[in-house]
């Protein structure tokens, strides 16, 4: 039977590792200078408290970030998500204007430790990646999808060559993770007070190392956003193309 539930005894290790290593050995010295370098997300996601009370209740605003840990069958699957440089103040993330951020996904062998030679390790491979939104306002729920993607994982993800099979790519870590860089929320109506985006992901895992037998599966979270009230858009600056 297919059980799910938190691994909050590994969040902090995992959520350590997960935007350092995995991402630095799927993508590179650039994925690795943009989450621990100039471009490190938690400096830059750092708002000053908003004075006003939050209109939405989100991790992702109070925090700066959000971490979800999802267990199936000792497989922890991690979304992660930050606000980009551009829009780095999720207290000022207003109704008009873009809002950027930035996200992963990946996934865990809980049945290993996790130095364990990668090839101990079940192969969990991404297929497709979909992500829906919905507008909160003061009145109920709108008609409007300020962001929308959907597509196969392996060409829509930050590495244009990543390991795949006709599964789809590899986002075991260390060696695999999927990533978007710099995506935008677009304006919503004045009175928005939050975003809801919806991540479906659709994965094929390694019934045990090795074996090259997999089952299918479909990985969901949501993620609320808060918006605040506001006359001004919100602010984006200008970030290098290679900036997170």
């Amino acid at each position: 039977m297919t059980r799910t539930r938190a691994r909050r005894n590994l969040r902090g290790l995992v959520g350590a590792l997960t935007a350092v290593v995995a991402i630095a050995a799927l993508s590179g010295c650039s994925a690795l200078d943009g989450l621990t370098g100039n471009d490190d997300p938690t400096e830059s996601a750092s708002a000053t408290p908003s004075a006003s009370a939050t209109p939405y209740e989100s991790e992702f605003t109070r925090d700066g970030t959000f971490q979800s840990h999802i267990e199936i069958d000792g497989v922890d699957f991690v979304y992660t998500l930050y606000p980009t440089k551009a829009t780095p103040r999720t207290n000022e993330w207003y109704p008009g204007g873009e809002k950027f951020f930035s996200f992963t996904f990946q996934a865990y062998d809980l049945d290993r430790d996790l130095d364990d030679p990668f090839k101990t390790k079940r192969k969990v491979y991404l297929d497709r990646v979909r992500v829906t939104s919905a507008v909160r306002t003061t009145n109920g729920t709108n008609d409007e999808h300020p962001f929308e993607l959907s597509g196969q994982a392996k060409k829509l993800t930050f590495d244009p060559e990543p390991v795949s099979t006709k599964r789809g790519m590899l986002i075991t870590s260390p060696k695999g993770a999927f990533e978007r860089r710099n995506q935008a929320i677009q304006p919503t109506a004045a009175d928005t007070i939050g975003i809801d985006l919806t991540f479906t992901s659709v994965v094929w895992v390694e019934r045990r190392a090795g074996s090259k037998t997999y089952d299918k599966q479909t990985i969901k979270q949501k993620v609320p956003i808060a918006i605040f009230p506001s006359d001004k858009p919100t602010e984006a600056q200008s970030i290098p193309v290679d900036a997170n």
